[in-house]
């Protein structure tokens, strides 16, 4: 009788460590997996699952469209995940996807793209860089590199709409607005393309030979910019190129067309994204906003940036 009882004891504490031992999982419902700065993000929510034996981060890929993306978040909410990390497609639907995952009770981290201001209060947790500042870094970087030269400037920008789109190109025009010396001539969308990059460069450098500053939202079309300079025979000290997230292509580009990138973390924003969903998961407080700092890349420290890869 002694032995049946100490055997169930001892089963019972083995289920009670099973069930104490119940791996969190996180849905996380992605906006691409095609931008190349996006896959970086990812990465940093793979390492997290890695280094931690308790949790299981389930990512999907929306391929950058909103209607998908919704349905991944519901998949994950019948699915009963423990919470939902999510990189949206837009600002506007994360009020959607809060009263969702409001009402089925589960913590809801957005990474990356900014909500609305009114829609913060169905977030747990937003991990992002402050897009402005970055666009303000980018114009700082050219004015002081103008050193009161006249410029004219085209500004290249990412989709219209999106909050890192306006911001960045909002930071710029800010920091432009208060230098005579360097007028703003166009402002066109490039989609964060590479292509569209080089085909809008291309255009403005033949109708426009006294441009010289090009500031881009992201660094793929300022590699484009580059290439199109180079097809109408440029010389890289004939233009002023900044872009900004510090991807290692760009990184290869830094003193040979590109004057200049701001890095924005994407291992930052993806590995504290994940943290936070993790810890919400499990009950615990997370801060309601966390801002991942931007910083000045240029030749003399690029290879300070370009260890961060290799990690």
């Amino acid at each position: 009788m002694k032995k049946t009882l100490l055997g169930l004891l001892c089963a019972g504490v083995l289920f009670s460590s099973q069930a104490v031992a119940k791996n969190v999982v996180i849905g996380a419902p992605m906006l691409t997996f095609a931008d190349k700065w996006q896959t970086y993000l990812q990465d940093a929510i793979r390492d997290f699952d890695a280094q931690h034996d308790d949790v299981e981060i389930k990512l999907s890929d929306a391929n950058s469209d909103p209607a998908r993306l919704l349905n991944d978040v519901e998949t994950f909410i019948d699915q009963n995940v423990d919470a939902l990390l999510v990189v949206p497609t837009d600002p506007n639907i994360v009020k959607v996807i809060g009263r969702k995952a409001k009402k089925a009770g589960i913590p809801l981290v957005i990474v990356n793209r900014k909500p609305n201001d009114e829609d913060m209060e169905l977030v747990t947790s937003f991990v992002g860089s402050d897009e402005l500042e970055g666009g303000r870094m980018q114009a700082d970087f050219i004015v002081n590199q103008l050193n009161g030269e006249p410029a004219e400037a085209s500004i290249l920008m990412g989709v219209l709409g999106l909050d890192a789109t306006t911001k960045r190109t909002q930071g710029n025009k800010e920091v432009f607005a208060k230098h005579d010396n360097i007028k703003v001539l166009a402002e066109q969308e490039g989609k964060w393309e590479r292509d569209r990059g080089l085909q809008i460069t291309e255009n403005l450098l033949a109708a426009n030979k006294k441009l010289n500053v090009i500031v881009s939202n992201n660094d793929e079309m300022a590699i484009g910019a580059i290439l199109a300079s180079r097809k109408l025979g440029y010389k890289d000290e004939d233009l002023l190129i900044v872009g900004l997230d510090a991807t290692p292509d760009a990184l290869e580009y830094l003193g040979k067309g590109l004057d200049a990138t701001i890095f924005q973390s994407a291992y930052g924003q993806g590995t504290t994204g994940a943290e936070h969903a993790y810890k919400a998961a499990k009950g615990e407080r997370v801060p309601h906003v966390s801002w991942v700092p931007f910083e000045l890349v240029t030749p003399a420290n690029k290879e300070e940036y370009q260890a961060k890869y290799k990690k």
